[in-house]
């Protein structure tokens, strides 16, 4: 029976099974070489070959890129390897080997091989799945509906689903979460462990979860940071999106108005709110050349400049000093903005994945007009990100593979205890996802950042304005040696947030994209 989607849905929850995994019909190999990395002299490079279809394990072969750096600790104080995924879908947790152990004490990190890899379909794994590389370049058509630019909208979502299933249909099937947690396993018995650890953030939490679910027996410790809920249906997980991006976007505001000093932009919080509406309607008449990115910035890309406020409060200062600058008709500073978060994307690493893992996960709609009436009520109460959000994923609308099933539900079964870490102000992984993935992991402990907002919280490195001590020694201390907060409830322990940042002015460098790092996205928008 086909799941009626709704708004008043967002919090029901959606049960499901999988398939039963097949082992591969032999222990997979891994030869590990120097990386010729001179920062990291020991990490190691390697590829392991996995089934495509692990249904049939004797069948069709595709290749995942890993690397390693391998424990320095004596044999008898190991704790084995343990695997690394920051999100997306489709992020490389090749970069993580190295900077995850190094945002440790020496001594904790030195007992693990961290082991990052290139999930299948995406970066250097092979075959690398492409669709439409010049998907969002611009000018975009205006996000909002009332813009009168949903036909041009439908049209680029169909082909981009159309190009997906044409180039690549031999493999979008083999693209859901479940079968990339099966490549995990492959992973631990190429390696030849006995057991594996996991650190995952985001959409990670939801592919470290499953392969709990699938191989309990094979976990020795996992932390899943800023929390998917394990039941709720994809669609219904983007509105809970739009709602916290709305509450992130209103905290911008607020903050913007109590440092009116700094971005002489008046203390009145919904003056300023109407400012930037009305910039960004303005630009839909007269945008802005995006130099040094081909094309214009135009209503979509001031609003891709901005919603990643909602990730990581850093980029409040540029978000703030954009607006104040473009009302004097300085435009400096929004093409400096734009192109370090707006794109375009010049590359498809990760967006493939992200549509093969979100449309064929959980149903959708397929009916234009339950969309455009469903979504108009998100927008009323969440006009920020809602329409955003919607296009980003209106390729589900027309995917090639049609899903009626619902993801792997999650019991937590046989499973050690885990480690969970949420914000309770985290805009891509809302709060109640955290929650429910507590609830539904009876061992687990959740740790609570209360009103912070940070999405992916552990080891942002020594000396970052998002660094919390509170937060890394848990998680530090449970690495080393099993330890987790003693804790009864459902919240094991609270820590408190950083305070917001300090307003600056952003004054550009002598060139575009040399000015001060205010931090970065996860890959992908999970």
């Amino acid at each position: 029976m086909k799941r009626s989607l709704t708004v008043g849905a967002v919090l029901a929850l959606t049960a499901g099974l999988a398939a039963a995994p097949a082992e591969a019909a032999a222990k997979p190999s891994i030869e590990w070489r120097s990386c010729d990395d001179a920062a990291h002299p020991t990490l190691q490079c390697g590829t392991i070959e996995v089934p495509l279809d692990y249904a049939h394990p004797s069948g069709r072969k595709i290749k995942l890129t890993l690397n390693r750096l391998p424990a320095t600790a004596p044999q008898a104080q190991r704790e084995g390897p343990i695997l690394l995924n920051p999100g997306g879908p489709g992020g490389s947790g090749l970069p993580m080997a190295t900077s995850v152990p190094a945002a440790m004490p020496a001594e904790v990190a030195g007992k693990y091989d961290w082991i990052g890899f290139d999930p299948r379909g995406t970066n250097s794994s092979e075959p690398k799945i492409s669709c439409d590389p010049t998907y969002f370049h611009g000018p975009r058509p205006d996000y909002r509906v009332d813009a009168g630019s949903s036909a041009a909208w439908l049209a680029k979502a169909r082909q981009y689903a159309k190009d997906c299933g044409t180039k690549n249909g031999d493999v979008l099937r083999f693209l859901n979460t479940v079968d990339h947690a099966r490549d995990m396993e492959s992973i631990r018995r190429g390696i030849g462990a006995r057991k594996i650890s996991f650190f995952g953030y985001s959409w990670g939490t939801t592919l470290g979860s499953i392969y709990g679910q699938l191989y309990p027996r094979r976990v020795h410790r996992m932390i899943l940071d800023s929390i998917v809920g394990p039941k709720i249906s994809w669609y219904d997980h983007n509105v809970l999106q739009d709602l916290a991006h709305e509450e992130r976007f209103k905290a911008f505001l607020s903050w913007t108005a109590a440092n009116d000093a700094t971005y002489h932009l008046g203390a009145d919080s919904k003056a300023i709110e109407r400012l930037y509406y009305r910039i960004r309607a303005g630009l839909r008449a007269k945008p802005v050349d995006a130099a040094p990115a081909p094309g214009k910035i135009g209503p979509s890309e001031w609003d891709d400049t901005f919603y990643g406020g909602g990730y990581n409060n850093l980029r409040w200062p540029r978000m703030a000093t954009v607006i104040s600058a473009y009302a004097k008709k300085d435009v400096r500073p929004l093409q400096i903005a734009y192109n370090r978060y707006g794109g375009p994307w010049n590359t498809d690493d990760s967006f493939p994945i992200y549509n093969a893992v979100m449309c064929q996960e959980s149903p959708w709609p397929r009916d234009w007009n339950f969309w455009k009436r469903d979504q108009a009520k998100v927008d009323r109460v969440a006009p920020f990100y809602t329409y955003n959000n919607m296009w980003y994923n209106a390729g589900c609308m027309f995917w090639p593979i049609k899903s009626d099933r619902h993801r792997l539900k999650i019991t937590g079964k046989g499973m050690p205890p885990v480690l969970l870490v949420q914000a309770t102000k985290d805009g891509a992984t809302p709060y109640p996802g955290g929650l429910a993935m507590r609830r539904a992991l009876p061992s687990a402990k959740l740790i609570v950042q209360d009103g912070g907002s940070r999405h992916g919280l552990l080891f942002p490195g020594a000396g970052s304005a998002h660094e919390n001590t509170c937060l890394d020694d848990i998680a530090i201390a449970y690495l080393n040696n099993g330890t987790l907060p003693t804790g009864r409830g459902l919240i094991a322990k609270t820590c408190a947030a950083p305070p917001p940042p300090t307003a600056v002015y952003v004054e550009p460098g002598p060139t575009l994209l040399d000015d001060a790092q205010d931090g970065t996205l996860m890959p992908g928008r999970l």
